[in-house]
């Protein structure tokens, strides 16, 4: 099969040339393998390979909606027995799964062929994928650009063709972000629709869940058939929506939506200033949606973005503080082994007390009444997934003196009291300001999407979210089936490779 054979089908149309005997897995394996060696190197998309393993899994008896498509996992929280699973940290590099997780399981048992790993921040603590350990995963579409994060590597694997659809996970738009940056569709489940299990159970009190990037609508259909329901040590699950046909999420596409009441904004919630292409990108979608039928107006959730964002980051730095004590417990890696970032953050989030904590988390739910009264009048929100196009690669970089001043605060054991500065809320700002929007799908645990809608003038994608209210995943996913065929992307490809 050549490249171009290949990257003409999405990954449901792969597996039914297999089950028509038109092409073996063999084959598409081997088709993927080649687009990897040739534009990895430029991508630095795929940081581990299992080509032998995977070889002679294409070569046995293969089963599922997906037989003997090629797939790729993220290297966090989707591990496979017997293969490392760094999450982007230099000590963990060697140290190799037990067990596969969940989602791991779902997707062998659809017949799908892994074959590598896909690069991502260390313990996905970024919305760019730069680890110091792997180096930055490139976007195909300038690889000057950063594909985003943490689902960085994953996206810029699909967008290039290397995969049709891959693993991602989304703790605070790292599914949405890269699918944005890189012309993808890129799809949030709902808290509790999928496990995260079994060896982490539910990140971030819920907040981070697992799914995929993918390059068309119909693949994370199916893929959230595959991986939607429960698993006997979930802490928690929700039932199958209500609205969901016999068939399932792809079957559902059959049906177009119904006439939908959409409210929009492009304020960023964190007040800062917003970049006229993503702005551009909003109202482009209005007018494609009003064509449509939807009723579309400007509204927006009645909810303070910043305090928002202070309350994210304050579950978000606790975390990096249990990711750093639990490898350094299994590795016994001293500070060097991690990141200077990482080392702020964790230092900061020990710095929380645990009533801090618990009250950071209960104000969650003041974000999530004024998201469910604000779905009480409007079906869905509309926003821009990024506030601008990819950014170049090192841009979201800690400042050098900031970073010289933090290691000195870290060798005395006092980079907990940045918390009391205004330096790190300061730079907390700038990195968020890109991706302001994404976060409260997050703490309000509701499923969200990014569709590639928009490309800027300078030819990059840009795409919009839609955030939904609970057990709205039925609705989205036909709204996003009926947007791709009035607006088709599967057919942009980059110039990588």
């Amino acid at each position: 099969m050549t490249f171009d054979e290949y990257q003409a089908h999405d990954a449901l149309a792969l597996a039914d040339l297999v089950a028509r005997g038109l092409v073996t897995p063999s084959e598409l394996l081997e088709a993927a393998l080649a687009r990897a060696d040739a534009v990895n190197p430029a991508l630095n998309a795929v940081v581990r390979r299992q080509d032998e393993a995977a070889r002679a899994l294409a070569a046995g008896p293969l089963s599922g909606p997906f037989a003997g498509v090629p797939f790729l996992v993220k290297d966090l929280l989707q591990e496979v027995a017997g293969v490392p699973c760094s999450y982007g940290n230099r000590a963990m590099t060697d140290q190799t799964a037990a067990e596969d997780s969940d989602v791991v399981k779902r997707w062998r048992q659809a017949g799908l062929v892994i074959f590598g790993q896909t690069n991502t921040p260390e313990f996905a603590s970024k919305n760019v994928t730069e680890p110091d350990h792997w180096g930055p995963a490139r976007n195909p579409w300038d690889l000057g650009r950063t594909p985003g994060g943490s689902s960085g590597g994953a996206a810029s694997a699909v967008a290039a063709g290397i995969v049709p659809v891959a693993g991602a996970n989304d703790g605070g738009g790292s599914i949405r972000i890269p699918a944005a940056a890189c012309g993808l569709f890129g799809f949030k489940p709902a808290r509790g629709r999928v496990s995260s299990g079994p060896l982490i159970s539910e990140g971030l009190f819920g907040a981070a869940v697992q799914g995929v990037v993918s390059r068309s609508v119909r693949d994370s259909a199916a893929m959230l058939d595959v991986l939607q329901g429960p698993e006997p040590h979930a802490p928690y699950w929700m039932p199958p929506s209500s609205q969901l046909p016999q068939g399932g999420y792809l079957a559902a596409l059959a049906q177009a939506p119904r006439p939908l009441r959409i409210g929009f904004s492009t304020a960023s919630p964190l007040g800062t200033p917003v970049d006229s292409q993503a702005v551009a990108a909003v109202d482009d979608a209005v007018q494609l949606l009003r064509s449509l039928g939807h009723q579309v107006e400007p509204a927006e959730p009645a909810m303070d973005g910043q305090a928002l964002a202070k309350d994210f980051l304050q579950a978000w730095f606790c975390m990096q503080a249990v990711f750093m004590d639990e490898v350094r417990e299994r590795t016994g890696a001293s500070g060097s082994n991690f990141e200077t970032d990482t080392r702020i953050m964790a230092a900061v989030g020990r710095a929380t007390s645990g009533p801090a904590l618990l009250q950071c988390q209960m104000r969650w739910n003041d974000y999530t009444r004024a998201l469910a009264d604000f779905h009480q009048r409007h079906d869905l929100w509309l926003t821009p997934t990024l506030n601008g196009p990819a950014l170049p690669i090192g841009q979201n970089a800690t400042p050098a003196l900031l970073e010289l001043g933090s290691r000195l605060l870290l060798s005395f054991g006092l980079a907990g009291l940045l918390r009391y500065t205004g330096i790190l809320d300061a730079l907390v700002l700038k990195t968020l300001a890109w991706t302001p929007y994404t976060l409260v799908a997050n703490l309000t645990g509701r499923p969200a999407m990014s569709v590639p809608l928009y490309w800027t003038p300078q030819g990059l994608p840009l795409g919009v979210q839609f955030v939904g209210p609970l057990d709205s995943e039925v609705g989205m996913l036909q709204l996003a089936r009926q947007l791709e065929e009035a607006r088709p992307w599967f057919h942009r490809r980059p110039a990588v490779g």
